[in-house]
């Protein structure tokens, strides 16, 4: 189906919206991929907050020309969703572990930092904790130091507890 002007300029905005906001773009190709199972992904990215789109590949390239996801102008090619993210690893998470399951989703690459990804660095960038895990992480490593002399303390504190009694008798 064509779209006339306006609407392809409506399109165009949308993406440079999405595109300001995002950290990351992923795309991959979708072709033989049933419905239903397009479906589950837009569902799975949905609920991670990555806005997955079908797109013209060269409305594509005018809505990220000027911004830091231009780079990817030359892996603008063939039938592509593209995933946005403002999650820095939202999006390659999303795509990544459909394409474990679903073999037709080929990863092509995707933008981050202002860089272009291949396939592997996509998948990389997949496989880093959310940021919610890194800061659970960062926490455990900053209370380990305070846990441990607390325990010593505790060890401390009962042996001279069993001292005392011993002593006075």
């Amino acid at each position: 189906m064509s779209l006339n002007r306006s609407e392809k300029e409506a399109v165009i905005k949308e993406v440079t919206d999405l595109a300001a906001k995002a950290q990351t773009l992923v795309m991959a190709e979708y072709r033989g991929i049933t419905v239903a199972d397009m479906t589950k992904l837009r569902n799975a990215a949905r609920s991670h907050g990555v806005a997955l789109s079908v797109l013209k590949n060269t409305l594509a390239r005018r809505a990220v020309s000027g911004s830091s996801f231009e780079v990817a102008g030359d892996q603008m090619t063939g039938p592509l969703i593209y995933g946005f993210s403002e999650d820095a690893v939202a999006a390659a998470k999303v795509v990544a572990d459909f394409a474990k399951t679903n073999d037709k989703l080929v990863i092509r690459g995707g933008v981050f930092g202002g860089k272009a990804l291949d396939p592997n660095g996509v998948k990389e960038l997949a496989s880093i904790p959310s940021k919610e895990v890194l800061l659970a992480q960062l926490c455990g490593l900053l209370m380990s130091p305070i846990s441990r002399t607390a325990v010593v303390l505790g060890a401390l504190a009962a042996k001279k507890g069993e001292g005392e009694p011993a002593a006075a008798a």
